[in-house]
């Protein structure tokens, strides 16, 4: 194991990152996307951007797409390079304002956090119809690991933290059992060569309708790379 530092509030940090990693001549069989935050307070990152967005997705948005040529490097046609993103099944619930993606005119802690979720899973899909196109051997699923028992509730209320420390024995998962669908994703045969999935509990599960809307992955594929300052290389791929 070793650790390369990487923050991704920081669109700097993030590149800065992908050169150490580059510098290193590895081949990268598994990306997993699981920082974020949740529920907290109306702030910003470094670069602007809603601390939700801009670190729940924007990060692994930019991270990701600054490692698809080394995953695609990576990959076989027996073993497909791996993307696994960490979604929520707060996606359910969410809306993407495309035009208030930072949620400038109304900000809600669940609404910003949804979104940022609901993000994730239709980035997904549309990395995958793009990898698909391109003949690439790397896969992308999105995973809900279920409600898991971790600091990452440090922000919700002080009633729901006194009920979620007298039932978390009971209703939560351990945060070993909150990572089993990730490993499942990134290291099951059952998953080889299949991509674009929703897993839940290690089970292909139906995501949000509108998570499947192919307009709306575009348009934001699109806006994302605006955002983040890379090119657009989707918009050739019908």
């Amino acid at each position: 194991v070793e650790f390369l530092y990487c923050d991704l509030a920081s669109m700097k940090s993030i590149r800065q990152f992908v050169q150490r990693f580059r510098a290193k001549n590895c081949p990268l069989h598994v990306l997993v996307n699981n920082a974020g935050v949740m529920l907290v307070p109306e702030r910003k990152t470094e670069d602007g951007f809603e601390e939700h967005f801009g670190l729940n997705y924007l990060g692994h948005f930019l991270l990701t797409n600054l490692l698809l040529d080394t995953l695609k490097q990576s990959g076989t046609h027996s073993h497909n390079a791996r993307i696994i993103t960490v979604s929520s099944a707060t996606h359910y619930v969410g809306e993407l304002h495309l035009n208030d993606l930072q949620s400038r005119c109304s900000y809600s802690p669940h609404g910003a956090y949804a979104q940022s979720k609901l993000a994730l899973v239709l980035f997904t899909y549309r990395l995958q119809h793009l990898l698909t196109a391109n003949g690439s051997h790397v896969t992308a699923n999105v995973v809900d690991p279920g409600v898991v028992n971790t600091e990452l509730y440090k922000h919700v209320f002080w009633v729901i933290k006194v009920a979620k420390w007298m039932t978390a024995w009971l209703f939560f998962k351990t945060p070993e059992e909150g990572a089993s669908t990730s490993i499942y994703a990134a290291v099951s045969p059952e998953v080889e060569g299949a991509g674009g999935c929703y897993l839940y509990n290690e089970t292909r599960t139906k995501s949000a309708d509108v998570a499947y809307d192919e307009e709306l992955q575009r348009r934001l594929w699109t806006e994302s790379c605006k955002m983040v300052g890379i090119s657009d290389e989707s918009s050739r791929v019908p």
